[in-house]
């Protein structure tokens, strides 16, 4: 089977928005500070050398050093904190939510093209240090989004009831998921590996960042990776001043407001709320929303005068939580960042946010968009060899598959265009006719010949059906095994959790997919496992 690259754009799986910054439309360069080239780092690392606050390495350094003092740490992890403090050690981050048990696979692909592309820079760039990093969404609250993994065609969900910031909940409760999940995988070597990974990241965890992070450092500490909570008072005094500005200025709601208006005929994939800031505790995660002068919490009766509310912010700065406007501003001050990596839908709201980074004075990062990979087995690679499949057969919409395999494989012609072209050389005879004697006649030969068309498109559509039935065996056939690599007409990377191929491949398949993805190219990755 032939490995021939899709790129994203002609997918099928992405918005115009991204397809048109993939094409590096004219039109959209305002809205970003570099496009992603190797090339184009070195402008990138300049300006972030120049505008990035390096007192706030030291800070960044301690509070990482908390928070991997209670797990076990490899030696590449180690280093590249210790890196963090020099100043010529820049990031590359990518940030997630914390699904259980990482969710869908593209958390291992969003990760794996952090850590390429930090590998890459450095022989790029080797006088430079360049360090991949995972943010948790661990201020998240939306709590139906995370609480499920998919293995083998079954929801395992936790069901437990959720208000705060997701990185505090307790994992108490999710010994029931795991005996539950326990009985699926089966009792092989690799099942056991899962298991104990199971049980060691939730079940022995407190919470669900500590345990998120103990999940990502066992699966990635070998690269490096570094994984940081952002939840953390010290942390956040370092946004003090940003949240006065957002508190009093509203500064990023007009920024965006005015960015969304330039991306007329685009979906807009995030919305700014005047105020684009959460007050949380440990169960609540609520907006912060200005009235008649007053700052109120919303759903609660707290208030705030701005006086009071302002105290609030310097003496407890981890009361305020940025919500997707503003938390990529706090990544970027925090961090000596150079590139976010995300999906499609993360991308696209970034894209919404140069100017206000503009107004805040500080550096926008370039933006990739992640790699994206299709897992197949060698026996669904035969398969699609003996039904004469390609790739970019697979990545087509089902109905347009079995109709255009219907067409390949039919032994007569059922494509009637040349008998409607025939058909419509005709009537323009007929319409030469007609304007010669009487031009009454123009509508009826138009009704007609609207007519006869649908007929010759119904007699189409008759004889496509026909031919389904009679090639039903080998069309279920292909049917069946796109169902299997695009699980509910969807990409797998969107639907199946990584235990499900880890179960037949083990500890070989993440440095498999290490030494497969480039993160700068710019197609659907396959890989036989």
């Amino acid at each position: 089977m032939p490995t021939d690259c899709i790129s994203y754009q002609n997918s099928g799986y992405f918005s115009s928005l991204i397809n048109d910054y993939l094409d590096q439309k004219s039109s959209l360069n305002s809205l970003y500070n570099r496009f992603p080239t190797m090339e184009n780092f070195e402008g990138q690392i300049a300006e972030k050398e120049g505008n990035y606050n390096h007192d706030n390495r030291k800070l960044l350094v301690s509070v990482l050093q908390k928070q991997y003092q209670n797990i076990k740490i490899s030696k590449a992890t180690q280093n590249n904190i210790a890196a963090l403090e020099q100043s010529n050690t820049f990031t590359i981050t990518t940030g997630h939510q914390l699904n259980l048990f990482s969710g869908p696979l593209y958390f291992l692909y969003k990760i794996i093209s952090t850590i390429n592309l930090a590998s890459e820079l450095k022989t790029k760039y080797p006088n430079y240090n360049f360090v991949p990093i995972y943010w948790m969404a661990t201020e998240d609250h939306d709590f139906e989004e995370i609480n499920y993994f998919n293995f083998k065609g079954k929801k395992f969900h936790w069901n437990k009831d959720s208000s705060g910031p997701v990185g505090r909940l307790s994992t108490e409760g999710l010994d029931a998921v795991f005996e539950v999940f326990a009985q699926e995988l089966g009792s092989s070597s690799h099942a056991q590996k899962i298991k104990e990974l199971f049980q060691k990241s939730y079940l022995k965890h407190p919470n669900l960042a500590e345990a998120t992070r103990f999940l990502a450092n066992e699966l990635f500490s070998d690269y490096g990776l570094v994984i940081i909570d952002a939840d953390a008072a010290e942390l956040k005094r370092i946004l003090i001043p940003y949240i006065k500005d957002e508190l009093e200025n509203q500064t990023s709601f007009q920024e965006v407001t005015a960015t969304i208006e330039k991306l007329n005929g685009y979906s807009i994939q995030v919305t700014p709320r005047e105020i684009n800031l959460f007050y949380i505790e440990n169960n609540l995660r609520e907006r912060i929303i200005l009235e008649n002068g007053s700052y109120k919490i919303n759903h609660t009766n707290l208030s705030f005068s701005k006086e009071a509310l302002f105290e609030l912010v310097e003496t407890h700065p981890e009361k305020f939580s940025p919500n997707v406007i503003l938390r990529p501003l706090y990544q970027e001050v925090l961090l000596p960042n150079l590139c976010y990596i995300g999906g499609g839908g993360e991308i696209a709201y970034w894209l919404e946010l140069q100017s206000f980074f503009n107004a805040a004075k500080v550096s926008f990062p370039m933006l990739l968009v992640r790699n994206s990979v299709v897992l197949a087995t060698e026996k669904q690679i035969k398969k699609a060899d003996a039904l004469h499949l390609s790739w970019a057969d697979l990545f087509s919409k089902q109905n347009d598959l079995v109709n255009q395999k219907t067409k390949v494989l039919s032994e007569i012609d059922l494509d009637l265009s040349n008998i409607k072209e025939q058909l419509k050389k005709q009537f323009e005879a007929l319409y030469s006719i007609a304007k010669q004697t009487d031009d009454s006649f123009i509508g009826a030969l138009k009704a007609q010949e609207t007519k006869q068309t649908k007929g010759i498109e119904h007699l189409e559509k008759r004889l496509l059906k026909a031919q389904k039935q009679k090639l039903a065996d080998i069309l279920n056939r292909i049917i069946q095994l796109q169902n299997e690599l695009f699980p509910n007409q969807s990409l797998q990377e969107r639907q199946t959790n990584f235990s499900e191929f880890y179960l037949e491949n083990g500890e070989a398949l993440i440095p498999a997919l290490i030494a497969k993805l480039q993160p700068l190219e710019q197609c659907f990755e396959t890989l036989i496992v």
